[in-house]
């Protein structure tokens, strides 16, 4: 792995109070960097916080100077503030997008076809705009991500447990899974923005185990000191499940199912090799089970 091991400084952080967010300010805290951090919801603390909306069309103007910038904020939102972060001396951007932009491609369902153009689309902005500007970029794609009691996919399995004490499955669900935690994530940013070989280069990142979605689901329920109960049903029983159940959880879909059984995996030996990627397994723990 080559290294130089530097940031340029100063170091700005967007999105900071993201999931990602709060492990990535104490990673650079614990390096000695005092990084400005901008977020909607800034919390109280030694860091130099700045209240702030990307979509505010006046927050280039309040953007301190930085050259290495961490977005974590929707991708899509960083397009229109990169002439603000590069007038204000940013020569390096990691940014994060997904690998939704893969796996909702060909989904049934408009709103998750939208969302990976989206993607696609701000991906695309973001590289063609710094090559156009001198702007080194390095763009990391995250599978499933996680954080025990904040996050909204592992944690919203882990809290339809605790309520129901059963997870109902379209099929058998096997289709593959590789859960990475936000922790990780951070490290892995962190390192990435460390070293010449991801200058320029997009990064698949999933966790260090691929799993199947049942036994994801089995591992959630012994995270909450549970035995694992999987209730398998008809694929056109679960999509009549999530239509009844939408009023009470708005993120219910019939897609939910399907891609139960889908293998959504992706190949993260690039970034293991460019700057040391080795995510933990997944053994969620949840407090309170």
């Amino acid at each position: 792995m080559d290294s130089d091991n530097t940031l340029k400084t100063p170091i700005m952080v967007l999105g900071a109070t993201s999931l990602i967010g709060g492990h990535l300010m104490a990673r650079l805290a614990d390096e000695g960097f005092d990084p400005v951090a901008l977020s909607r919801r800034p919390p109280r603390g030694d860091a130099c916080w700045i209240d702030g909306d990307l979509t505010d069309p006046g927050i280039g103007e309040r953007l301190p100077p930085a050259a290495t910038v961490f977005s974590l904020s929707p991708i899509w939102l960083l397009p229109a503030l990169l002439p603000s972060l590069k007038a204000r001396g940013m020569v390096r951007l990691i940014a994060f997008s997904s690998t939704s932009r893969f796996t909702k491609l060909d989904s049934p369902e408009p709103g998750e076809r939208a969302v990976a153009k989206t993607l696609i689309d701000a991906e695309a902005a973001v590289e063609t705009w710094c090559a156009e500007h001198g702007v080194v970029w390095t763009v990391l794609r995250p599978t499933l991500i996680y954080d025990e009691g904040r996050d909204e996919n592992v944690s919203r399995i882990a809290r339809l447990v605790r309520r129901f004490h059963v997870m109902p499955l379209a099929g058998r669900g096997e289709g593959l899974r590789q859960p990475v935690h936000a922790a990780d994530l951070a490290v892995g940013a962190l390192a990435a923005a460390k070293v010449p070989a991801t200058r320029n280069r997009a990064y698949d990142l999933g966790g260090g185990e691929t799993l199947t979605y049942r036994a994801m689901v089995d591992r959630i329920f012994e995270g909450l000191g549970k035995t694992p109960r999987s209730l398998p049903m008809p694929t056109w029983l679960f999509a009549l499940l999530m239509r009844l159940a939408k009023p009470f959880y708005p993120g219910a879909t019939a897609a939910m199912g399907a891609r139960m059984g889908q293998d959504l995996t992706f190949d993260s030996s690039a970034a293991g090799q460019d700057f040391g990627w080795a995510p933990r397994d997944f053994h969620p723990r949840f407090h309170g089970g």
